[in-house]
């Protein structure tokens, strides 16, 4: 990223026509094309500040060498569990000012054609990050709404290959039924009870249980039209020094980038009990 409103294009093919055919040495018009929409979303700082008293750097802890290393390491890692929960969210970009925090759009916020399973009450968003999709009541995640997504994706011209959902939704997946025999003995005496990759005829996908999803939301992503740009990198800084003890603060700028909002997948509204 650039600048704090990071844009990029996004562009559709045309339909597919059978009279692309023309006479051999005859002269050629050029036509006109419509112009690739242009779509953006806010960064986000991501800021967190640890604090370590002049005592606890002298000490000599068990197992650790500085506290404040330790901390550092620590609070970085809660960062990004932030990032990726900001990532699946269900909110709309805000542009921020003198007070009010920049908001990038999560993934609730742009995925809005192949969505499935929208439950009563439920609206799709817009599509660019402007506005959060309305959830509606929620029914069981199923195996039809899953494979009625995966063709509706398939006939917008995407490639899926992974599938995010919590770990309740993954539980029902591994009931998926199928030319499978997921639950016999494995080599070695094993007992193999999972969903590794998933083939229908609209492709296949690999199922990634994630920590930091909405547990209503499966989503269907094709990863390569996924992106993070950052505008700072992750850094930890030093603060200034205001009594007996040291401040440190790890802080980056980033935001999500859906590259075309039909290349990824939304199963909405799934029951979470």
């Amino acid at each position: 990223a650039t600048n704090t409103l990071h844009e990029w294009m996004t562009d559709t093919l045309r339909a597919a026509v059978d009279s692309n055919a023309h006479i051999e040495g005859d002269d050629t018009t050029a036509e006109a094309r419509a112009s690739a929409s242009r779509i953006g979303n806010y960064t986000q700082v991501f800021k967190n500040a640890v604090s370590t008293s002049g005592t606890d750097s002298a000490l000599n802890l068990a197992g650790r060498d500085k506290l404040m290393s330790y901390e550092i390491v620590k609070v970085a890692q809660e960062q990004k569990l932030d990032m990726e929960m900001s990532i699946f969210a269900n909110k709309a970009r805000v542009a921020g000012n003198s007070t009010t925090a920049r908001v990038m759009g999560g993934l609730g916020s742009f995925v809005a054609t192949n969505v499935t399973n929208v439950g009563t009450g439920g609206a799709n968003p817009t599509g660019n990050g402007t506005n959060a999709r309305t959830d509606g009541t929620q029914t069981a995640f199923s195996q039809a709404d899953f494979d009625l997504c995966m063709q509706s994706m398939w006939t917008e011209g995407s490639k899926p290959d992974t599938v995010y959902l919590s770990a309740y939704q993954q539980n029902l997946a591994l009931g998926f039924v199928g030319n499978n025999n997921q639950r016999a003995n494995g080599s070695g005496g094993k007992v193999e009870n999972l969903l590794s990759v998933y083939l229908t005829p609209w492709g296949s996908v690999t199922f990634q249980p994630a920590r930091q999803i909405r547990s209503r939301d499966v989503y269907i992503i094709e990863k390569s039209k996924l992106a993070l740009a950052s505008l700072r990198p992750m850094k930890n800084q030093e603060l200034a020094k205001t009594g007996d003890n040291e401040k440190r603060q790890v802080v980056c700028e980033a935001t999500l980038v859906v590259r075309n909002e039909k290349a990824l997948g939304l199963i909405a509204d799934c029951s979470t009990s």
